[in-house]
């Protein structure tokens, strides 16, 4: 028989439940399926970056099928109709294809199961976007945790009561060549799409995120075994990069797991990895949460922080965006992530402060312009990340905490060498002045070439003064005690 295994955010052929399963159960007679469908290219938090690695990335799947007898099946239409009519062209039997978690995909795959039930054609689903389902990791109470810690426990004490089928590697069965009778041709370039992209992404596809991992999870400088204590040094390329990976699936977020658990096991490496293992239970938690509670992607966890009365200066809006706000950490943060379609993350954090907190501006207006910028735009985690710095989600920066943009800098950038390498018109300023440049006397700005308000922006807010302004709106929102919809 004929079965459709369809791509979506698992752009991958190892370590990938849906496929594997269809591929035994078809004896290898599948045809692999992905969909161009403008509701996602065209919609309004795309991003050029994203498709373009997204275009990659098909690339690179489609070459890996073709070296195994295969072809993968790239298609531009409306989801539904479109796999309406290739199933139907097939004489497909089932589809099978990995879950997706977002409001928008859950509502289409359900008009999918609804299609292919009126066909007679079998469909399976499986949860292979995530370690753990979004109702797997409960309180003793049977409900779904709204707390990270408490979470990240449970989430640990299941992983190693289940490694034996988390962590499995499976021996990918033979794949059959497609059908003559079903199209097949190169996925889309940028400009048959008319999309363009001006920003640098990484290399796309599965064989360069497993390049990433195996680079990062092996022992030396930058990686794994130095990720607790290199991680937040923003001049240092001491985080994964495999955000864009996992977004779109080209590398397993088990495979990930499996990396690191097997990754050095000396004491002080040890705790770099758990530090590491940390973040793939952020990213199940924040997948959990959207899936649960979807409406945190319109407004606040917390409801009584929707009542915060924003200022949206749009002036001061565009000076964040474009990295002329006067403090070199943020300047420099929001001009990498201009050029790169990534931002490092202690910067995300720093600038999402200082949007909310310095410039009032109202955190879902950075969440979408985030997304419409990274290539490793996530719509839970970007969501969930924004809320935690806003102070209106789960586990939240609380209110009161405010990051101020000079002290983070000195912290985290101690010698400036992050913010000189994105603020070039900065790079004879001295260690002394280089997260504050105004305060450089007259001899100084003339003696270095950097004239404050002509070469560099003076800061367009007082960080002290705003710090109150921010402490009183959030208070004035504080109706009582913090209230989660239900």
């Amino acid at each position: 028989m004929t079965v459709v295994h369809w791509f979506r955010r698992d752009l991958r052929l190892h370590d990938n439940l849906a496929l594997l399963t269809a591929l035994q159960q078809s004896r290898g007679q599948v045809i692999p399926l992905f969909i161009l469908d403008d509701a996602l290219l065209m919609a309004p938090t795309s991003a050029p970056a994203r498709v373009a690695f997204l275009l990659e990335s098909l690339g690179a799947l489609d070459q890996a099928l073709q070296s195994r007898g295969s072809r993968l099946v790239v298609q531009r239409g409306s989801s539904i109709p479109t796999l309406r009519a290739l199933v139907q062209a097939a004489g497909a039997t089932a589809v099978y294809w990995n879950r997706d978690y977002t409001p928008l995909a859950r509502a289409r795959d359900a008009q999918a199961l609804t299609m292919l039930q009126e066909l007679g054609v079998a469909a399976f689903d499986f949860p292979d976007t995530m370690i753990l389902g979004p109702d797997t990791v409960r309180t003793k109470k049977d409900q779904i945790y709204t707390v990270f810690t408490p979470f990240r426990r449970t989430w640990r004490s299941l992983v190693d009561a289940n490694q034996h089928t988390i962590l499995a590697e499976y021996e990918l069965p033979r794949i059959a060549a497609i059908p003559d009778t079903i199209a097949a041709k190169p996925p889309p370039g940028l400009a048959e799409l008319k999309i363009t992209n001006t920003q640098r992404i990484p290399a796309g596809g599965e064989q360069a995120g497993q390049a990433q991992l195996t680079a990062f999870t092996q022992s030396g400088p930058g990686g794994i075994s130095s990720y607790a204590a290199g991680r937040d040094l923003m001049a240092e390329a001491g985080t994964s990069h495999l955000s864009a990976y996992l977004r779109l699936g080209c590398v397993a977020p088990q495979a990930c797991l499996r990396a690191a658990l097997a990754a050095p096991s000396a004491q002080t490496a040890q705790a770099s990895v758990e530090t590491w293992v940390s973040e793939l239970a952020w990213r199940d938690f924040y997948y959990q949460i959207m899936a649960n509670f979807p409406y945190v992607l319109r407004g606040a966890f917390k409801s009584q922080y929707d009542a915060i009365v924003w200022e949206n200066d749009q002036q001061q809006f565009a000076a964040w965006c474009a990295g002329q706000t006067g403090y070199p950490i943020v300047d420099a943060a929001m001009r990498q992530l201009a050029s790169e379609a990534w931002m490092h993350n202690r910067a995300r954090m720093i600038v999402a402060s200082f949007l909310t907190k310095d410039l009032l501006i109202d955190w879902r207006w950075g969440e979408r312009y985030f997304m419409q910028m990274l290539v490793d735009g996530d719509l839970a985690a970007n969501n969930g990340g924004w809320q935690w710095a806003a102070g209106t989600g789960t586990d939240a920066q609380p209110y009161f905490r405010i990051f101020n943009p000079t002290s983070q800098g000195q912290k985290f950038d101690p010698q400036g060498a992050y913010v000189r390498r994105y603020l070039p018109e900065l790079a004879g300023v001295s260690d002394r002045y280089i997260h504050t440049p105004w305060t450089m006397p007259q001899a100084e700005q003339q003696r270095v070439g950097v004239i404050i308000g002509q070469h560099y922006p003076a800061p367009i807010v007082d960080h002290a003064v705003q710090r109150q302004r921010a402490l009183a709106i959030y208070r004035a929102a504080r109706t009582g005690p913090d209230t989660v919809k239900k």
